[in-house]
């Protein structure tokens, strides 16, 4: 195999991973919602804007013939449906980040997950000269970053009780 093809083999790789990685991270935020029967602490916005991303990309892999987003977009449109209706069942109110000055509704794995799904899947674009693959997912960057930026401002209460514990 030469060096094109084995690179190219590690990004679609990394992507595959990457993402179905990403999509699973919700399963923790459905046992949870399902164990408290309510949404404390689980935000509903990464599961739409999710599932809307994977239609748009299952759409656009049945276009393309592209194997690897059919299938990686058709397992996160299922997650991210089980996870939609798991929250509109347990929901009584939404929070927010802001006005709370808490970040405790937001997902650090799924914060890391997304930057790393995004990033991959703008290389695998990179490697096809796709400007579709690559644009669409540098949101999913930027709103990591954004998202890495509300945990530093807006520590987690649990995270400064620990640091306060161990100085």
């Amino acid at each position: 195999m030469e060096a094109g093809g084995l690179l190219d083999s590690f990004i679609y790789g990394a992507c595959v991973v990457f993402t179905l990685g990403m999509f699973s991270a919700g399963l923790s935020d459905l046992r949870h919602m399902r164990m408290t029967r309510s949404v404390d602490n689980v935000q509903f916005l990464p599961f739409l804007t999710t599932e809307v991303n994977n239609l748009g990309w299952l759409s656009y892999g049945a276009l393309k013939g592209d194997g690897i987003l059919i299938v990686v977009n058709a397992v996160g449109a299922a997650l991210q449906t089980l996870y939609i209706l798991a929250y509109l069942h347990y929901c009584p109110r939404k929070a927010k980040v802001i006005q709370t000055k808490s970040t405790q509704c937001l997902s650090y794995p799924l914060t890391i997950a997304t930057l790393l799904t995004s990033a991959s899947w703008c290389l695998y674009g990179f490697q096809l000269r796709d400007p579709y693959i690559m644009v669409s997912n540098f949101p999913g960057i930027v709103t990591s970053f954004i998202r890495f930026w509300l945990f530093w401002k807006y520590p987690q209460e649990q995270d400064r009780n620990y640091r306060l514990l161990q100085t």
